[in-house]
């Protein structure tokens, strides 16, 4: 554009350019316009994705397509990040310090509760089945959702445990008040249960692994996955900043065809994608974070829904119930529609996304 600018100041009234460059200047000028038209696209602008937490087995697919080059070639620019949690991610992705966030799809629906006016949907689910459950001891004499009652239950506000726990009560007929519930930290919600202070606690099925990592026999460990009991919530999901969905939306698409292939490698192999953690982390974690993520394949990533509507999406009436039944676990202002938490317009086409 600047040589044609370039040329088109040279132009005299009703002449020539080539009467007013030497013959030298002209070959040079022709050649870099030809160079130019021959150019690729500029890379995109250079972006930021959000982690919700550390690099852990949750963000393969992101670190596989930045790894790998899928990213890459589609003329992405991308860096990525951890966070402290949930609303660390949203804050940052609302505010557009980042383009992207993985985030809990259910944190998403209790944060637009409360900004309603913020276009910032999910535009990928990558778990398509919410890892949510309740772990005991069954030495605790507790086996099913009924033994809960009367019993002390560990669970953090910080994660959405504790809402999680009284949807789960709920939906079992166990009265939320006939449990002795600790608002505990997070970082002290396993020891406790391992060191037998509570009788169980509300996190997720992956924490069976770190509770066998703390000595709890494998007999002792009871795991009540939530989905297994009525609770039809998604899980990890992938946020757009409302600038990208408002005006880059081809952005968000090449996005988004990069993690579909790091997902796939992923799928097709969980011992080999864990690489890309292991190089990031403490490399005695790397047997821990790959038995959580062949869990997360086989239990929340790979479903039945999943093999009939293609990775990324999600069944909207499935999702206006898992809205409601967030309502269960606590009070809506402006209950979230499921059109203001997800936004299928960016996904690939079913055909791509189909598991092989």
């Amino acid at each position: 554009m600047i040589l044609c600018g370039l040329l088109r100041s040279l132009r005299p009234p009703g002449g020539a350019v080539a009467r007013l460059i030497p013959a030298g200047i002209a070959t040079v000028l022709a050649v870099l316009l030809v160079a130019a038209a021959a150019a690729p696209a500029a890379a995109q602008p250079f972006l930021k994705f959000s982690l919700e937490t550390r690099v852990d087995s949750q963000a393969v697919p992101i670190l596989l397509a930045l790894d790998r080059g899928y990213l890459k070639a589609e003329g992405l620019d991308v860096t990525i990040d951890p966070a402290t949690g949930a609303q660390e991610v949203l804050s940052r992705v609302a505010s557009g310090t980042y383009d992207f966030g993985l985030v809990d799809i259910n944190a998403l629906i209790r944060w637009r509760d409360q900004n309603p006016g913020v276009a910032m949907p999910a535009v990928f689910v990558i778990y398509n089945r919410a890892p949510f459950a309740v772990l005991a001891r069954r030495s605790r004499e507790i086996a099913a959702p009924k033994d809960l009652d009367g019993k002390r239950i560990g669970a953090s506000v910080a994660d959405g445990s504790l809402a999680n726990l009284r949807l789960f009560a709920r939906l079992n007929e166990v009265d939320p008040a006939r449990l002795r519930v600790d608002a505990v930290a997070l970082p002290v919600r396993e020891p406790m249960l391992a060191s037998g202070q509570v009788d169980a606690i509300s996190a997720t099925t992956f924490t069976a692994v770190d509770l066998a990592a703390r000595g709890v026999p494998a007999a002792d460990i009871v795991v009540l996955p939530m989905a297994d009991y009525g609770v039809v919530l998604y899980g990890q999901a992938i946020v757009a900043g409302p600038r990208l969905v408002a005006e880059r939306g081809d952005t968000v698409r090449a996005v988004l065809r990069g993690v579909l292939r790091g997902l796939r490698d992923m799928v097709a192999d969980p011992a080999r994608a864990i690489e890309a953690v292991a190089r990031r982390i403490d490399p005695q974690q790397t047997a821990r974070e790959l038995e959580r993520l062949r869990m997360a394949v086989r239990d929340n990533i790979v479903t039945a829904e999943v093999r009939e509507n293609g990775f990324g999406a999600v069944d909207m009436e499935r999702l206006a119930r898992s809205i409601d039944q967030l309502a269960l676990g606590q009070e809506f202002r402006t209950k979230p529609r499921p059109a203001d938490v997800f936004d299928p317009a960016f996904l690939p086409p079913r055909a791509d996304r189909l598991p092989r």
